[in-house]
């Protein structure tokens, strides 16, 4: 309760800390930036996660906000880049270490009073590699990054930034009491827990993921991951989802995004199980926002529990099961995505692999029935997830392939029984992505893979603050790292021969290694042959992510590892190795308290849109292509109301969009109120903050945009014919 209620003050009262930043697609640092948000430090590691590991050519950034200095001192700056960086405090410049250059470093010392001081960093990438670093030394000390309690974005006094740190690691040690304390109340109750193993896996793993996500579930209708758009994009593509599919199915992938374009659901994931699984939630009045949590914490919960299960059946032990379910629910490559919904909802692919395993002991039409049941739902979670499901299977069938031979007729009868079953479910849901892919010729290429591949040192990346010190200097956009534990037990499983011997586990290492093959791209030899005959590949562009298949190889061969410990161990020693072993797990992948941003709703006007047919929707002024992402904002606004809307934000943007902004550039001219007719928009919100003061008179003179309804800033106009 005193985590609960220390995490609960400090998201909701304490100063954030980091600094605003704002990423630019050129070398000037001006105009509507690219990328916008809150960054620790100005580092390399932010360039990297804010550009998500594909940075342009040529960029800059801009960081600013404040430092926090606590007592009086001479501080020295330490700033090193490349290409250039320049360091201003208090509006003066510092450290100048600008211009086009190789990696170098400048510093300079000042003498600074207590109090907030205003910082700014400013960096140019003029092309080739990048790098950025600032430390600070205080007096005779040696450099060192710079703590984020002192970096804040509004300014704070050192006495509350100082407390509110305090707050923050007194919490987070209360976090880390409460993760030990689980397994020791757990083996208290264990007569109550025995008695309902499955309810209580389900509990504890509804437990760990709250802690995981804190403190999400302290306030889930306003604290979310606004910061990144795709967070808006994802909970857009719920309510649309939940909002379409009883309603008008035929037409469920015309979203009302990007009018007048089709098939627009298409251009990212449509995460229909999901969506199904929102449905009952929003029904019974639970706002969108809120429910998008809950489904984000019943995903992890889900994840957990259904791994816990599998290897439950395949050890016959509960306690290897709660282990493989806390490293695969819970590991770095999962935590890092708290944004991405799709990525929480893995919990039907180990229920594949357990029906693959049970359909080769007995292969019927039933087992076939059950696999093809749990691969059509985790199919259905993700586009993503349905070519890393199909690949698995594969794998896992190169594995057990002298299982195969056992009943060959009978075995690929039910092989071909699950395939058309699947096929036949899945192919309505993919059709739609043959028709964006010919309409819009649009292709993931093998650039893309490349691009957007992995290299080793993700394999050593984790959010996961136990092993910060190390991992920070990996960083580089992804993040693959399974865990030290679930390694080491894997490890066991290895080199035991248990995950050679054992067919089970020897699915779990060969797809484990075929994942981590995958996930280079186009850097692998061969890449290029199986993208040329694998329609599957061509729709996929962070190759990356396969590498979460390693994940859950290593949690499936870590409850076979923890298996072989356990028997080299003292029986009486069995419950306290189990203990032990499921603390750690749980511990290891602590990120949490997460960085929240705080949500209060959306702006009452957009409810007032009028809910006739044809009715078409815009809102101005119109984003460039290079900050599209802003338009998730407009997308959610549009959950108000569900009309038709111009703008739009997905994982591709049609030529239509590049189209609208030339033509809506220069907005309230002639051009682009002819252009709103052509489109047959009705009504026009206008930011009218971001508007000059000419551009607002020209609007108030125009007699054909008609402003009918204001709130704040925002002004709906009613075009006029």
């Amino acid at each position: 309760m005193a985590a609960v209620s220390l995490l609960a003050a400090r998201a909701a009262f304490a100063p954030a800390h980091g600094l605003r930043a704002e990423y630019f697609a050129s070398d000037r640092i001006d105009g509507t930036p690219a990328l916008t948000g809150i960054d620790p430090s100005p580092s390399t590691a932010a360039i990297q996660h804010q550009w998500r590991a594909s940075s342009p050519r040529v960029f800059a950034a801009r960081w600013y906000g404040f430092l926090v200095i606590d007592r009086r001192d001479r501080y020295t700056f330490t700033l090193t880049s490349d290409d250039g960086a320049v360091l201003q405090v208090d509006g003066r410049t510092a450290v100048d270490n600008g211009g086009r250059h190789g990696l170098q470093t400048q510093a300079a010392a000042l003498e600074l009073d207590p109090g907030p001081h205003a910082i700014a960093v400013t960096f140019v990438q003029y092309g080739g590699t990048f790098a950025l670093d600032l430390q600070l030394a205080r007096g005779g000390e040696p450099a060192a990054n710079v703590p984020p309690w002192r970096f804040t974005p509004e300014k704070t006094s050192p006495t509350t930034a100082r407390a509110w740190r305090l707050v923050e690691v007194t919490a987070q040690w209360l976090l880390f009491v409460t993760m030990l304390l689980i397994p020791a109340l757990a083996w208290t109750w264990r007569d109550r827990l025995i008695a309902h193993p499955h309810l209580s896996a389900l509990a504890l793993f509804a437990v760990l993921a709250v802690i995981h996500t804190w403190p999400l579930a302290s306030d889930l209708a306003h604290l979310t991951r606004h910061d990144n758009r795709d967070s808006m994009l994802n909970e857009w593509i719920i309510g649309w989802v939940a909002h379409e599919l009883p309603r008008n199915p035929l037409h469920l992938f015309d979203g009302n995004v990007f009018y007048p374009e089709r098939h627009t659901l298409a251009y990212s994931e449509p995460m229909i199980v999901q969506a199904v699984m929102a449905l009952p939630l929003l029904w019974a009045g639970l706002p969108l926002v809120a429910t998008y949590n809950v489904l984000l914490i019943a995903g992890m919960a889900l994840s957990g529990w259904t791994m816990a299960i599998v290897i439950r059946r395949w050890t016959g032990t509960w306690a290897a099961g709660l282990i493989a379910g806390s490293i695969y629910a819970f590991n770095a490559h999962t935590l890092s995505r708290i944004p991405h919904l799709q990525a929480q909802h893995v919990e039907f692919l180990p229920l594949a692999l357990l029906a693959f395993d049970r359909l080769l002991e007995v292969p019927t039409a039933r087992s076939a029935v059950r696999l093809a049941g749990w691969f059509i739902l985790q199919g259905l979670t993700s586009v993503y997830l349905l070519v890393f499901s199909t690949f698995a299977l594969a794998g896992a069938a190169v594995a057990r392939v002298t299982a195969l031979r056992r009943h060959p007729l009978f075995t690929l009868q039910a092989l071909g029984i699950a395939a058309a079953v699947s096929v036949a479910a899945l192919v309505p849901f993919l059709l739609p992505y043959g028709w964006v892919s010919r309409e819009l010729h649009i292709v993931r290429s093998l650039g893309d893979a490349e691009n957007f591949a992995a290299s080793w040192p993700a394999y050593l990346t984790t959010p996961a603050r136990i092993h910060a010190s190390w991992s920070a200097q990996f960083a580089d956009g992804n993040v693959l790292f399974p865990g030290a534990l679930g390694l080491l037990l894997a490890a066991v499983a290895v080199f035991s021969g248990t995950a050679f011997r054992d067919g089970r586990a020897r699915m779990a290492l060969v797809v484990g290694a075929m994942g981590v093959a995958l996930s280079f791209g186009s850097k692998l030899p061969g890449y290029a042959t199986l993208y040329s005959i694998l329609p599957l590949l061509q729709g996929i562009r962070a190759t990356a992510r396969f590498g979460w298949l390693a994940s859950l190889s290593v949690a499936m061969l870590a409850g076979f590892g923890f298996v072989a410990v356990r028997a080299r161990v003292p029986r009486r020693w069995h419950p306290a190795l189990t203990v032990a072993m499921v603390a750690v797990a749980a511990l290891e992948s602590l990120a949490a308290p997460l960085g929240l941003a705080r949500f209060e709703g959306l702006a009452p006007i957009y409810a007032r849109v009028p809910r006739t047919p044809g009715t078409v929707v815009i809102e101005l002024p119109f984003l460039p292509p290079r900050s599209v992402q802003f338009n998730a904002h407009y997308m959610l606004n549009s959950t108000a109301n569900w009309q038709p809307l111009v703008n739009g934000y997905s994982g591709l943007q049609p030529p239509s969009y590049y189209r609208n902004f030339d033509a809506l550039e220069h907005f309230p001219d002639d051009r682009s109120v002819a252009h709103l007719r052509s489109l047959g928009v009705t009504h026009v919100f206008v930011h009218e903050d971001q508007l000059g003061d000419e551009d607002l008179e020209r609007l108030r003179r125009r007699t054909d945009l008609q402003r009918i309804d204001g709130f704040g800033a925002i002004g709906m106009y009613r075009v006029t014919r």
